[in-house]
């Protein structure tokens, strides 16, 4: 075990209150003191009590800053955990959840099934053989958000999966929205290699950003997206349909950015799909053991907590 902080940067600023009283003005007030004769004062000087009153309110103010500030630094035990290598990876998967996702045009064990019920089969199955792996869940429609940030416990990614509901976030599509946070988080990873996978079975509909600007940043970034484009038709299909998927933009995407490009039409495609993934981000386990953090901030906060109610105990005795 290692200790360490989760922002260091913090500590700037334990001079701060020396600083203040050192820089600003004092305030211009009359004095309240009241004049004692020296024999009466003599008395007063032997009770223990008034001084120790004293210091404490001089010293424990000194003490309270520095829990205070210590705790914001988050100080943490780093733990190596040498049952969870590292494949020095982080993934993110962005699926569309649009209300065209509600179509039952697949099949499961040989019955109808949605599509959204499709894809949890198979991206559970995936996220649950990533171990080793930093793995996220981006959920997209109108709008997209993180439903689980980056983390090695592919289970807890695995379960948002399988809660994942349709219309959470609206019924239209912003593909270019998806992918940009996806890239937006893995942008501050320091991982040697990062992937997004994005499945849609939809057009853009919602956003302000193209998808392709969004996998030109990318390429820019050094991140790899695989694209899934799922539905029976696409959008250059003669007749066209509403529902269709935009498999070009989806083809585009991943040549920009240097991933590949999946066309799924079947449950046994993306089952295909799945595996081939699967080979092409083989998880090598060749990076020093995960590190599990196990914060402490909570007890210099709560040593800070207690000092505030001491000096405010003081401050109601007199002196």
């Amino acid at each position: 075990m290692m200790f360490s902080l989760a922002s260091p940067l913090a500590l700037l600023l334990l001079p701060l209150p020396f600083l203040v009283a050192r820089f600003m003005p004092a305030a211009q007030s009359g004095s309240g003191a009241m004049v004692v004769p020296l024999t009466i004062a003599g008395g007063l000087v032997g009770a223990g009590g008034a001084a120790i009153a004293g210091a404490g309110r001089k010293l424990l103010p000194v003490l309270l800053w520095l829990a205070l500030v210590f705790a914001i630094a988050g100080p943490r035990l780093v733990i190596p955990s040498p049952v969870l290598p590292s494949s020095d990876r982080d993934i993110v998967l962005a699926l569309d959840l649009s209300g065209s996702m509600e179509r039952k045009d697949f099949e499961l064990d040989g019955k109808p099934a949605r599509r959204l019920d499709s894809v949890k089969r198979v991206a559970v199955d995936f996220v649950r053989g990533r171990a080793g792996d930093r793995v996220g869940l981006v959920i997209f429609s109108e709008k997209a958000f993180f439903a689980t940030p980056m983390t090695y416990d592919v289970e807890a990614v695995a379960r948002s999966i399988e809660e994942a509901t349709i219309g959470i976030s609206g019924r239209s599509t912003a593909i270019s929205d998806g992918l940009g946070l996806a890239l937006k988080r893995l942008e501050a990873s320091s991982s040697a290699s990062r992937v997004v996978i994005l499945l849609s079975d939809g057009v853009n509909t919602s956003g302000n950003v193209e998808p392709k600007d969004a996998a030109k940043l990318a390429r820019e970034l050094g991140v790899r997206v695989h694209t899934i484009a799922m539905g029976i038709r696409e959008t250059t299909d003669e007749g066209g349909n509403r529902d269709a998927v935009d498999a070009e933009t989806l083809r585009a995407v991943a040549e920009l950015s240097g991933g590949t490009s999946f066309r799924v039409r079947t449950t046994a495609d993306l089952e295909a799909v799945g595996q081939s993934i699967d080979a092409m981000e083989a998880n090598g386990n060749l990076a020093p053991p995960a590190e599990i953090y196990r914060d402490l901030w909570s007890y210099p906060a709560g040593a800070a907590f207690l000092m505030a109610l001491i000096l405010l105990f003081l401050s109601r005795r007199p002196v």
